[in-house]
């Protein structure tokens, strides 16, 4: 028995993702025979800003998500911030891999990220602060 269901989701879509952008980096350093970095090719810089971004905003949410689930049960609101980190993602990701310039996928994909973010966070806070009166 999975313990966390829905984080147990949402870090799994996340990963396959997640492997995705390895495989956009990978592919692009092949293409472009650069061993390490980007070899100043703009794409495979934007693909690894993708993969790094990812890499920088994922665990840390997702740990703020099982602690969550942990503490609470209530499947929707951890469905809503899992939700919300995973669109975010896609949106960002597709966003910065087709364009070095602002677009709305990278607007929105890092509203949803941080809103997730900090949602979790200001969660997680309130149930320290509450949990012992319930």
């Amino acid at each position: 028995m999975i313990i966390l269901p829905v984080t147990a989701f949402y870090a799994s879509v996340l990963a396959f993702l997640y492997l995705y952008l390895t495989a956009l980096v990978i592919v692009n350093r092949r293409r472009n025979q650069v061993g390490v970095g980007d070899g100043g090719n703009e794409l495979l810089q934007r693909y690894i800003r993708v993969h790094a971004n990812f890499a920088e905003f994922v665990p840390i949410t997702l740990l703020l998500l099982a602690i969550l689930e942990i503490s609470i049960k209530i499947p929707w609101l951890i469905h809503l911030f899992g939700g919300c980190l995973t669109l975010g993602r896609i949106l960002h990701a597709y966003g910065l891999s087709h364009s070095a310039g602002a677009t709305w996928q990278r607007l929105i994909g890092m509203l949803l990220t941080l809103l997730s973010l900090a949602g979790l966070a200001a969660a997680n806070l309130t149930l320290i602060y509450w949990l012992p009166f319930l």
